[in-house]
């Protein structure tokens, strides 16, 4: 009797404790989405950090930098490919449990987060034992040479131990920027990006460990943010909260949050498909050197890309909730303004590359034979960024709204459909070939764009229908 009154009375603080969560329904969009998407952007250019930090300490590592850049850009594929399962469960679940707020079902979100937790921890345990197992089989496939391979192994050993934390640290932060909560949510991120800025040089130079210090001091550093983010999620200040009795899983359950999140999975999965073909290729056409400049402008990729994505995930729980309270016209106001915010930075980001391109590439080496092949990729690599803003609003917007089919098809379109085989295909017909390979990016991205807003428009207009109060007006 006592542990139900116990329970009662837990329920009760919790909904007086909803400020974070109701303010997505009734604050101002424009002051909302900023509020929620400056930690987001913030959040997501210090992961950039993490990886990027890794790469420009070793790059500097006297006589075998470039070599061991190389080395480290080659395992790129395998830890894109755990974020991506990350996010499979995450940017599925996390959308999902929004909604359900929004229809005021906290059980039905809290039912969501205990499930996605267990499957992020049966995904980790797999994804170690394939690495640990296989891992220089499948660096050798993604394109590492005799020269690189060496460096390579060691990353990846030390990186493939931390992948529980890598799954739990990325995996749940998403059910915290859900809530509102997109401040504690940056802090998950900065704690880690900080303790890894200061472990690298010590692990790397001080203790002269090289490569392997690199790949401890970004595990220690996700295993510290895992830590910060089951801390938050166990504790009485969030709505939704990590309780046992949600954890058995469900595949009611289950299955429509792995579908929604498959197509966050193929954005950032296929990121390691497309590495290992981009590295094929360059190494065929232009050696170690034109793989190390894929590395930097992959980097540089990445880090245009995440912000845009930490703009997505400040809008993501204003849209996926009011769509949930059947509040259509505050989704419409934060999809505009998302998309204008999105397309402004997409256009800054494209100047900056177009124009001043040393800015990023001496970033990562000095090396006078990599800079100068690597600025002269980084124009051609970009040349469509100027309008992947609108990609990235339309597409995630459509995951925000629970549509699964339609940003399935987009994810696939744009990587599977396009780039791949252009990477392949397009150095049989221009006698540049190193250049045609880079060119392949451009070209799918603007196809992808074209699309991807033509449909968001239809789908768009069919929701606005869908406002009583809009037909009146």
């Amino acid at each position: 009797m006592k542990r139900k009154d116990t329970d009662k009375n837990e329920e009760l603080t919790q909904d007086i404790k909803v400020t974070e969560e109701t303010a997505l329904g009734t604050q101002p969009v424009g002051r909302l989405l900023f509020k929620l998407a400056l930690p987001a952007i913030t959040a997501q250019i210090i992961n950039v950090l993490y990886n990027m930090v890794d790469r420009m300490f070793i790059g500097h590592i006297a006589e075998v930098g470039a070599k061991a850049l190389t080395g480290v850009g080659v395992t790129m594929p395998v830890i894109m490919a755990v974020s991506a399962f990350a996010a499979l469960v995450s940017m599925g679940g996390a959308p999902r449990a929004s909604i359900m707020m929004g229809r005021k079902k906290k059980e039905e979100a809290e039912t969501i987060l205990g499930n996605c937790f267990v499957m992020l921890i049966g995904i980790a345990v797999i994804l170690t034992a394939v690495i640990l197992l296989f891992g220089r089989d499948i660096l050798l496939l993604f394109g590492a040479s005799e020269n690189t391979i060496g460096y390579a192994m060691e990353y990846l050993n030390i990186y493939a131990i931390g992948t529980i934390f890598v799954q739990l640290a990325l995996g749940l932060n998403a059910f915290i920027t859900t809530q509102g909560y997109a401040t504690t949510s940056m802090f998950t991120v900065l704690i880690g990006a900080f303790l890894n800025l200061i472990l690298d040089p010590i692990f790397i130079f001080a203790l002269d460990m090289g490569v392997k210090g690199a790949a401890l001091a970004t595990i220690i550093s996700q295993a510290v943010s895992a830590i910060w983010v089951l801390h938050f999620l166990t504790s009485k200040k969030p709505y939704l909260r990590l309780r046992l009795r949600y954890m058995k899983v469900s595949a009611r359950v289950v299955l429509p949050c792995l579908a929604l999140g498959l197509s966050p999975f193929i954005m950032q999965f296929t990121e390691s498909v497309i590495a290992v073909c981009f590295n094929t290729s360059l190494l065929k056409y232009g050696g170690d050197l034109a793989v190390g400049a894929m590395t930097i402008l992959i980097t540089v990729m990445q880090f245009a890309m995440l912000p845009m994505q930490g703009l997505t995930q400040g809008a993501q729980p204003i849209i996926s909730y009011n769509y949930g309270a059947l509040d259509y016209k505050r989704v419409r106001r934060a999809f505009r303004l998302l998309l204008i915010s999105c397309l402004t930075y997409s256009t800054v980001l494209w100047a900056v590359c177009m124009f001043l391109p040393q800015l990023f590439i001496h970033m990562f080496t000095n090396d006078a034979h990599l800079v100068a092949i690597s600025i002269w990729a980084i124009r051609i690599y970009m040349a469509s960024a100027l309008l992947f803003g609108i990609q990235i609003a339309c597409q995630q917007t459509f995951i925000a709204l629970g549509n699964a089919k339609t940003s399935i098809f987009l994810a696939v379109l744009r990587k599977i459909i396009l780039l791949i085989p252009l990477i392949f295909i397009l150095p049989q017909f221009l006698d540049d070939r190193v250049m045609a390979v880079f060119l392949a990016e451009p070209i799918a991205d603007f196809c992808a764009v074209c699309t991807t807003g033509t449909m968001f428009y239809r789908y768009f207009k069919k929701l606005t229908k869908q406002d009583p109060e809009e037909e009146k007006e």
